[in-house]
């Protein structure tokens, strides 16, 4: 609900409206924690993105109403990966692990537009078109100061959370932020094939680049990993020629594409905090990690932060939601699946990118090897739904 008077006093001061804000934002009003979410956007702008979410990810949105068939999210069925120039391929099925669908791809724009109208029309605080300009962190509490229609505001809150990162991460004495360049753009279009699609997902690691493509409504959504001189270069082929480059690429697995609509790119980086928890702040989703669209885990991985985060703050008595004590709790319950999600994607990059032979055949004997030794397969297919528990 819109907040009509901003409040003096929160117990828990959430920046960010987006899907890992609002998830949080929901879930702590529904346990009556006095929590207060403040975004800086009314309305949710044209995005071209589209977001692949687990199985588990959109059971945990469905519980806080984030989640519904207007959304026209399309399932996920079966994820095929294999390598370009080998045999090398595995294929991960929803039905081997008992589930309805691996995950589901819905439309970004459409996701974060039901994040903001759960905002606006459900039981959680919300501050919309406020920016926060400065935080100040005491012992006892911390002081943001707000940018609102209104003018200058100022609240104290006991716990402050950070679901987008921005300049508010730099602020921050006692965390620090890496940023590990790829030296990649990622290409973005909607392609449409020659066939249907039934669900199937790819990811194809080619040698100039991975590939995905996400089954989105009737046509795939391709995500196109490239050196920036490439993805220039694609960016300026005719429709058909790009068409045909994308289809040499699937060439045996897809019977070709009959269309595709505008492209666009953006540079890829790695961004890790050497600490998700500061003096009485939190970092979670974007501003705790940015990572490779490779695997499509970085949604996930964020909506798993609001999910531990909202399951740890409900159990805590008030006055400790900020404590050191409670946030170095928080860090530990996240450490093990957050690092390992953050290697797995970071390392496919390196391990992929090599054009050495030796590695090449030994790649294709891993996805050989996962391919054939069904609980290892399986087992890896629950940790891309479920992450590292």
């Amino acid at each position: 609900m819109m907040a009509g008077r901003l409040p003096e006093h929160v117990d828990v001061a959430i920046v960010g409206g987006g899907p890992v804000g609002a998830l949080l934002a929901l879930r702590l009003a529904d346990a009556g924690i006095n929590a207060l979410a403040i975004e800086a956007r009314v309305t949710t702008p044209a995005d071209p993105r589209a977001l692949a979410l687990s199985h588990a990810s959109t059971e945990a949105l469905a519980r806080v109403g984030l989640w519904h068939d207007a959304l026209g999210a399309t399932a996920i069925t079966r994820v095929h990966v294999s390598q370009a120039g080998t045999l090398g391929r595995t294929e991960l099925s929803a039905a081997e692990i008992g589930l309805p669908a691996l995950g589901h791809v819905v439309p970004y724009s459409a996701l974060a537009g039901l994040a903001l109208e759960r905002l606006r029309t459900g039981k959680a605080a919300v501050a919309l078109g406020t920016t926060v300009t400065g935080i100040d962190r005491l012992a006892r509490y911390a002081q943001l100061t707000l940018a609102t229609p209104q003018g200058l505001h100022r609240l104290t809150a006991g716990l402050v959370v950070l679901a987008e990162g921005g300049q508010l991460l730099a602020a921050l004495d006692d965390v620090t932020q890496t940023v590990k360049p790829y030296e990649q753009h990622a290409i973005l279009a909607t392609i449409t094939p020659n066939e249907p699609h039934r669900g199937v997902a790819f990811e194809r690691f080619a040698d100039d680049g991975p590939m995905a493509l996400l089954p989105n409504g009737d046509d795939y959504t391709l995500v196109w990993t490239q050196t920036p001189e490439g993805a220039d270069a694609r960016l300026a082929l005719s429709d058909a020629d790009f068409i045909a480059q994308v289809g040499q690429r699937f060439a045996g697995r897809i019977d070709g594409f009959a269309k595709v609509g505008p492209r666009a790119s953006w540079p890829l980086a790695l961004k890790t905090l050497d600490s998700v928890v500061g003096r009485r702040v939190v970092m979670i989703g974007n501003a705790a990690q940015t990572l490779h669209p490779v695997a499509g885990q970085g949604l996930n991985l964020g909506l798993r932060d609001a999910t531990t985060l909202a399951d740890l703050l409900t159990i805590t008595p008030r006055p400790l939601l900020g404590e050191p004590a409670t946030l170095a709790r928080y860090a530990g319950l996240r450490r093990k699946d957050a690092g390992r999600v953050t290697r797995f994607t970071d390392g496919l990059i390196g391990w992929f990118e090599s054009p050495n032979p030796l590695l090449k055949h030994a790649r294709s004997a891993g996805l050989l090897a996962l391919d054939q030794i069904g609980p290892l397969r399986r087992g890896f297919a629950r940790k891309m739904v479920y992450g590292a528990r």
